[in-house]
């Protein structure tokens, strides 16, 4: 059975896809769609690829907790939305990076827009961790450090003293950081790809002198193709 299409989600598989999150998920768990869109994106950006049995679990926390769904085809929607997604979202960070946008969530109040961006950054270090990036570089170590500012709970009190200027400034970092991220990891993996030796097939046993000459002839191998 095919579990996953292709493309965009659509508003109703999205609106799902946060109901199912937060009737099964806890306070550990990935708990909007945002928060999955963050989570997914790091983990197509990492250095390795993540078996899907560890993300999927990971969704919902640490430990041994998963889901009772109610039916088998609730859960195979849910894996199939999410591998959809990660899909789209790889996708678009390699074949079309000046379109990758992360879902921030918006809140209205009193009139005016503000963007939400602590959900999305949560997610995206939730799956960094699932990863080992230590051999990431000194000079990437600033785009990781715009993320995990606001997806970090100890980060808040700084976030909280930063002026109104100052906290849209670190905002319009998010998007680039990770596209920094995800195209240092890919030349990584595409480098190691590149490096690894090629099994080499051994070559053709050449007949003894006196055997039969392997073009057919008939004749033995030194009265024929030897030279």
């Amino acid at each position: 059975m095919k579990l996953t299409k292709s493309g965009p989600l659509i508003d109703r598989e999205i609106d799902w896809l946060e109901e199912v999150l937060l009737k099964y998920g806890n306070d550990d768990s990935v708990l909007c769609f945002s928060e999955l869109d963050g989570f997914l994106t790091a983990i197509v950006s990492g250095p390795n690829m993540i078996p899907p049995n560890t993300w999927l679990s990971a969704i919902w926390g640490r430990g041994d907790y998963h889901p009772h769904w109610t039916t088998e085809k609730e859960m195979t929607r849910f894996m199939g939305l999410c591998f959809q997604h990660m899909n789209d979202i790889a996708g678009c960070l390699y074949e079309a990076p000046e379109q990758f946008e992360p879902i921030f969530n918006r809140r209205e109040v009193k009139g005016k827009t503000y963007t939400i961006v602590e959900e999305w950054c949560f997610g995206y270090m939730k799956g960094r961790s699932l990863d080992d990036w230590s051999a990431l570089p000194e000079a990437l170590r600033p785009s990781l450090e715009a993320i995990a500012l606001h997806g970090i709970e100890k980060n808040f009190p700084v976030v909280e003293k930063m002026s109104p200027v100052q906290f849209e400034q670190s905002i319009t970092l998010i998007q680039p950081a990770a596209l920094a991220l995800y195209q240092h990891w890919l030349s990584v993996r595409m480098s190691e790809a590149s490096s690894r030796p090629v099994p080499v097939k051994g070559a053709e046993k050449l007949p003894g002198r006196n055997d039969p000459c392997q073009c057919g002839s008939g004749k033995k191998f030194k009265k024929c193709c030897l030279h």
